[in-house]
């Protein structure tokens, strides 16, 4: 079932659900916006949140809105204003660490920029989690990562008909196991649903949408924007290469921290699935996904390196809001306080 429309963050985003409330028809031409280099695109609620309305309609869309929005050409067009907005600064190709010379651009060069790019000296919120994660904690992380998290191998999936040969295949093999192999109830973003309703949350997807800072929106909208485009097709493969390349140690941090607040294994099991799966995920996803790119799509290898050096742009900023709000004693969240999260 779709999930209400998320109250606006600014003049942007107001407009936007005001014009999705409506039927379908041309978006004015002076709401396209126009790029602004003093705009810090990662900490904007405004803009994370528009674009994250434009993105809902490619997914399960919002309650009471009209189908037809989702190819609104000129909804289109102001979405790509939100994008070029969203990849100006930080997330701006010659402003990232990612992209690779001339010389690098083969499989042995990019593997090795994008193991460079993985050894970050940033923060771990996972290993803080492991420490001093008490159960209120925990529920703002899920909280976040709800938004993400129910829908997790969505975005990814896109690109199974922009790949071929080895990379398609390795795709679909790591796809099969985060929707749990066809089992019904298995997918993991079930598995987080549960996880969530351990924690007296409420599983719907997009119930926090309102609770969740610009960062956080950031998050997501990275992986559906690179999923959306066939021209990022190779930093979408470099987005979830490095997932499957850095999730071993924070989920078996994750486990433990459930295990202890809980007192059991309630809400674990979504992290211990991502163990035991993702020490075999690595080698796809290097050995297949990116050397199977390589062998077809020399292009899209380029960008690899740029799909790893962006997420880890947006997850460093992540993680140091909620470090940073928890350690001056504040919520990482907007509005409520942790125990008005709890579903009835």
């Amino acid at each position: 079932m779709p999930s209400p429309l998320p109250a606006p963050r600014g003049p942007l985003s107001d407009m936007l659900a005001a014009r999705l409330t409506t039927s379908p028809r041309p978006v004015p031409r002076w709401t396209v916006v126009e790029p602004r280099l003093d705009l810090d695109p990662l900490g904007s609620d405004d803009l994370q949140l528009a674009l994250h309305l434009c993105y809902g309609l490619h997914y399960d869309g919002f309650a009471g809105v009209d189908e037809a929005w989702e190819w609104e050409p000129s909804l289109l067009t102001l979405r790509r204003g939100l994008e070029d907005q969203f990849l100006g600064g930080r997330l701006a190709e010659e402003d990232l660490p990612g992209s690779v010379t001339d010389d690098d651009v083969d499989l042995r060069g990019v593997v090795r920029r994008v193991r460079q790019l993985l050894r970050t000296d940033g923060r771990s919120l996972s290993a803080y989690m492991l420490e001093d994660g008490d159960i209120d904690r925990l529920r703002e992380f899920v909280v976040h990562r709800s938004i993400y998290q129910r829908k997790e191998a969505d975005p990814h999936t896109w690109a199974i008909p922009r790949l071929r040969g080895r990379a398609k295949s390795a795709l679909v093999a790591l796809q099969s196991d985060e929707y749990g192999r066809g089992e019904r109830g298995a997918t993991h973003a079930e598995l987080f649903g549960r996880t969530m309703t351990a924690l007296g949350l409420d599983p719907a997807p997009g119930a926090y949408i309102d609770q969740v800072p610009g960062t956080t929106l950031a998050t997501d909208n990275l992986v559906s924007f690179f999923g959306l485009h066939r021209r990022w097709r190779g930093a979408l493969v470099g987005h979830l290469a490095a997932f499957e390349m850095t999730s071993v140690i924070p989920m078996g941090r994750y486990a433990a921290a459930f295990r202890r607040a809980l007192a059991g294994d309630a809400g674990a099991e979504f992290y211990d699935v991502h163990v035991e799966a993702d020490v075999r995920h690595e080698q796809i996803a290097v050995n297949e996904l990116i050397a199977g790119l390589g062998e077809d799509d020399h292009r899209a290898l380029q960008d690899v390196p740029f799909g790893v050096a962006a997420l880890m742009a947006v997850e460093g900023r992540f993680s140091e809001h909620l470090l940073s709000s928890w350690e001056r004693g504040a919520s990482s969240l907007l509005g409520a306080p942790t125990d008005a999260l709890l579903s009835a």
